[in-house]
């Protein structure tokens, strides 16, 4: 009877995932976990790392069927496969962004180029370190700070490499306000970040109305490669702008976008299995990213310096690090490294133009690496 039970007892132990379990599966579940950390206890993002870290456990659960072709997780990847969740996150981003401080000072527009230094800084490193330069476009793309168009890119470049490049993208966007700080207060000096500016002028609602119609018309004609993401920001936009459509601007800024969110975190979550996502390549695709944030604020800041020198002393170099495109997280810690400087300096709504800039400067990068890498490879 006792041998019968252990037997029992040995079969049922077989049919689990304990016996399938190895120190990878381990190793991620303590990523998932400290993601969670991060969000839950320390608020980095949550929106984004509540999702990717639990994912990330369930991945890791031998014998789940969360993450087999038929379960949940596994359909939520294909809205990332097709390119289907992508468009509808810019569609909820464009709802509810206001593009009046971009409206209202287009010349800073230029630190939304400038804080894009490190796209090209990651492409050349990985092309140096032995990746496809479809492969290196892809990686680049990281230092953009743009969750949907990193998905994007990489689809189209170098789909393999999407779990470790959306993985990077999307954490190093919650940890902006780990990685950014120490950059920006080594490039300024305290007098530079104690600038107040002035306030930015009254935006029209008419020129809210004709800057979504213009710039898609403008980026379906000379970037079509990434006209579905921008369009969709642009449609999201008017919705918001034109104020006749109330509901629909509502649905897709809040309901939409949560639920969007939601299955997109969890889909990015779902690829980081420990056979796939432990190995050399995702080490240095993780780092490539981290180098890639890191120039990118630093040349954001560095372009506002020159523009402050050039203005005669009013533009605070703090907000060239909200061109990089993460809306609104860079624009946020630009602001919150202002207040720590000077509790009666707002930030955030000049943040935001070189903020939003950044987009489109990702855009135009991802476009050009669409148009050109896949030829030149």
């Amino acid at each position: 009877m006792y041998e019968q039970l252990m037997g029992l007892l040995s079969d049922l132990v077989q049919q689990t995932g304990l016996m399938q379990i190895w120190w990878g599966n381990i190793v991620m579940i303590i990523v998932g976990g400290i993601l969670l950390f991060l969000g839950i206890v320390k608020k980095y993002e949550p929106f984004l790392l509540v999702g990717i870290g639990l994912a990330c456990i369930v991945a890791n659960v031998p014998g789940s069927d969360l993450v087999k072709p038929g379960g949940l997780f596994y359909y939520a990847y294909q809205g990332v496969e097709l390119l289907i969740l992508p468009p509808l996150i810019f569609l909820g981003i464009g709802a509810m962004t206001d593009f009046g401080p971009m409206i209202a000072n287009p010349s800073l527009v230029i630190l939304g180029a400038a804080a894009h230094l490190g796209i090209f800084v990651a492409l050349i490193g990985a092309k140096l370190l032995g990746f496809t330069l479809a492969e290196a476009g892809a990686i680049g793309i990281i230092g953009g700070a743009d969750g949907p168009m990193a998905i994007y890119v990489t689809m189209k470049l170098a789909p393999h490499l999407l779990p470790q490049i959306s993985v990077a993208a999307y954490s190093y966007m919650a940890l902006m306000p780990l990685i950014q700080p120490p950059i920006m207060r080594f490039l300024t000096t305290k007098e530079e970040r104690n600038i107040i500016m002035e306030q930015p002028r009254y935006v029209s609602r008419l020129e809210k109305i004709v800057f979504p119609i213009v710039i898609a018309i403008i980026v379906n004609l000379f970037l079509p490669p990434v006209a579905p993401l921008i369009t969709m920001l642009m449609l999201g936009n008017l919705l918001k702008e034109c104020l006749v459509v109330d509901r629909l601007a509502e649905t897709a800024a809040n309901t939409l976008l949560n639920i969007v969110t939601l299955i997109l975190t969890v889909a990015i979550g779902s690829t980081m299995q420990a056979d796939t996502f432990l190995n050399f390549k995702t080490l240095v695709i993780i780092l490539l990213g981290l180098l890639a944030f890191a120039f990118g604020t630093a040349s954001g800041v560095i372009g506002a310096r020159i523009m402050n020198k050039i203005s005669g002393g009013k533009i605070n170099p703090l907000i060239g690090s909200a061109g990089i495109a993460s809306v609104p997280i860079a624009a946020r810690v630009s602001h919150m490294v202002g207040l720590q400087e000077n509790r009666a300096n707002f930030l955030i709504m000049h943040a935001m133009g070189p903020n939003l800039a950044g987009v489109f400067g990702t855009a135009i990068s991802g476009g050009i690496m669409l148009a050109l890498l896949g030829v030149l490879d």
